[in-house]
C-alpha cells in the first residue's frame, strides 16, 4: 500500500466520523425539543406545591382552598368534633373504608390520628371532593354524623371525613400536607 493509499484511507475515516457526529448533533438537536415539551409547564409546576395561612381560621370553622385544581377543605375542629370522631376506633364495623386514605402515612387504618395534621386532632385538611362521583359535599356540620354531606347522592362523611353512609366507597382523601410554622400549611 502505497503513502497515497494511507493518506485517502485517514482522510475516508475523518469523512466518516464527521458525518456520523453530525448526525448525532442534528438528532439530538432535533429529538430534545419533542422530549422537553412532554415536561410539565411552568404554571402546573407553580401549583404542585401551595402555602396556606391559617391565622385567621377560627376554631369550628373550614377554609376551602383550591389546589390543582380541586377543593381542599381545612377545617379547624372543635374539642366536640374531636371527641366524636376519636370514639369510632379505624377498624369499626360501622366504618365502610377502614383505611386512613392519608398520603401522609400510607396503609394506615381510618383512626382519627391517622387522618388528621396534628397530634392533638384539632387540623384535618382533605380534598373536598366525594369519593363516589366527584361532587362536592357541604360541610360545617352537615349530615348524618356532624361532618360532611355530598347531597348529590346522599353521602355522609363524620367529623374525621370518614364516609358513614351512602354510596361513596372510600374516606375523603387527605393529601399531602405538613404545617411549615405555627400558622402555615404547604400542600403537596
Amino acid at each position: 500500500m502505497s503513502q497515497a493509499d494511507d493518506h485517502a484511507g485517514s482522510r475516508r475515516d475523518f469523512l466518516y466520523y464527521a458525518t456520523a457526529g453530525a448526525g448525532v448533533v442534528a438528532t439530538g438537536a432535533a429529538v430534545l425539543p419533542l422530549v422537553n415539551q412532554m415536561n410539565p409547564s411552568a404554571d402546573t409546576r407553580a401549583l404542585a406545591s401551595i402555602y396556606v395561612d391559617v391565622t385567621n381560621v377560627a376554631v369550628g370553622s373550614q377554609l376551602t382552598v383550591k389546589w390543582r385544581g380541586k377543593p381542599v377543605f381545612i377545617r379547624r375542629r372543635t374539642a366536640a368534633e374531636i371527641e366524636a370522631a376519636r370514639a369510632v376506633p379505624g377498624d369499626d364495623s360501622v366504618l365502610i373504608d377502614k383505611n386512613a386514605e392519608n398520603h401522609n402515612k400510607p396503609g394506615a387504618d381510618a383512626s382519627d390520628q391517622n387522618r388528621t395534621l396534628d397530634e392533638a386532632g384539632e387540623w384535618l385538611v382533605m380534598m373536598g371532593v366525594c369519593t363516589h362521583l366527584g361532587c362536592v359535599p357541604l360541610g360545617n356540620g352537615a349530615g348524618d354524623f356532624g361532618g360532611w354531606f355530598c347531597p348529590c347522592h346522599g353521602s355522609h362523611y363524620d367529623t374525621a371525613g370518614r364516609i358513614r353512609k351512602g354510596p361513596a366507597p372510600r374516606n375523603l382523601e387527605v393529601p399531602i400536607a405538613q404545617f411549615t410554622d405555627e400558622t402555615t400549611i404547604l400542600l403537596g
